[in-house]
């Protein structure tokens, strides 16, 4: 399928799922996640959920990241650049939805993109081969390119993966790994 086949397709199939469903995936991702060799960095790029989209819900990463004392970084969207501005996570940090309902830090200390080591990437479908469909403004690529080429890039999903996205281009970043409920991916 392309990308616009796989939006359609799959944010269908995750308004299909029960807040329940929500939240044991969410559980089993973030259980998978701490077996992945990843765990000796300090800077870990984490999103937000967007609970309305029914995103999978990273509060149970952000508990880990914070038990194991690493520096969360978080984002804030500029739409008219296409850009993230990345902070640091703090017991002081205000977070706020944006217009578009994504919630994120209304200020705090800036995070350069070439200090974060593992970037843990929101994505509604992603293909064997590591390749993956976002919401479609390209955000995350332009992010990513921006990042040191060692960034550990983890996609998260409650879906199994497509055998193949049909229209990926060159400026498309791949994934290193993908994590699912019952299965994780290494690219």
């Amino acid at each position: 399928m392309t990308k616009s086949e796989l939006r359609k397709t799959y944010k269908s199939l995750r308004q299909e799922l029960s807040e329940e469903q929500i939240d044991n995936y969410s559980i089993a991702i973030a259980n998978r996640l701490l077996k992945l060799p990843i765990w000796e960095h300090s800077f870990y790029h984490i999103f937000l959920s967007i609970e309305e989209k029914k995103e999978i819900n990273t509060d149970y990463i952000l508990n880990i990241l914070s038990g194991k004392d690493k520096h969360i970084v978080v984002s804030k969207c500029n739409f008219k650049a296409g850009t993230l501005s990345n902070f640091l996570l703090t017991d002081s940090t205000v977070i706020k939805k944006n217009s578009y309902g994504i919630p994120e830090p209304i200020e705090g200390i800036e995070i350069l993109n070439d200090k974060i080591e593992v970037v843990f990437v929101p994505l509604l479908a992603f293909d064997k081969l590591g390749n993956r469909v976002g919401y479609g403004k390209g955000f995350y690529d332009r992010f990513l390119s921006d990042c040191n080429p060692k960034t550990i890039k983890i996609g998260l999903s409650y879906f199994d993966a497509e055998d193949e996205i049909k229209d990926v281009f060159k400026g498309d970043i791949g994934l290193d790994y993908c994590v699912i409920p019952d299965k994780t991916y290494r690219f």
